[in-house]
C-alpha cells in the first residue's frame, strides 16, 4: 500500500512557522529561514533565562549598596552586619525596601551596624 507523506510534512512546517511569527523579513514565511531562527532564538531563551537570575542579583546589589551607603555603610560591611544580627533577609526583599521604603531599610541598616 502506498504511503502518502505530504500532511506530516506540511504540519511539521506550519508548526514551525507558528513560532517564527512576529520575526521580521522572510524569517518569518519562508520555512529554510524560519528554522534557522527559531533554532537561534530557542538557543538564546535557553541561555537568557539563566542570565536573567545573574542579571536580576546584580540589579539587587547595586541597589542595596546605594542604599546602604546613604545610611553610612558599604555593601559588605551591611551584609556583614546583617549576618551577625541574623537577620535573613534575601538580596530580593533587600532591594525591594531599599526602593519602596527607605525607612524600613533604614532601621535594619540600623540593626547591622550595631552587630559590627
Amino acid at each position: 500500500m502506498r504511503v502518502k507523506r505530504g500532511t506530516a510534512g506540511r504540519a511539521r512546517h506550519k508548526r514551525r512557522l507558528k513560532l517564527a511569527e512576529g520575526f521580521r523579513g522572510r524569517r518569518n514565511g519562508c520555512f529554510k529561514l524560519a528554522k534557522r531562527a527559531v533554532e537561534k532564538a530557542l538557543q538564546f531563551s535557553y541561555r537568557d533565562r539563566r542570565a536573567k537570575k545573574r542579571d536580576f542579583r546584580g540589579l539587587w546589589i547595586v541597589r542595596i549598596n546605594a542604599a546602604a551607603r546613604l545610611n553610612g555603610l558599604s555593601y559588605s560591611k551591611f551584609i556583614r552586619g546583617l549576618s551577625n544580627a541574623k537577620i535573613q533577609l534575601d538580596r530580593k526583599v533587600l532591594a525591594e525596601l531599599a526602593f519602596s521604603d527607605p525607612a524600613s531599610f533604614a532601621a535594619v541598616a540600623e540593626k547591622a551596624k550595631a552587630a559590627l
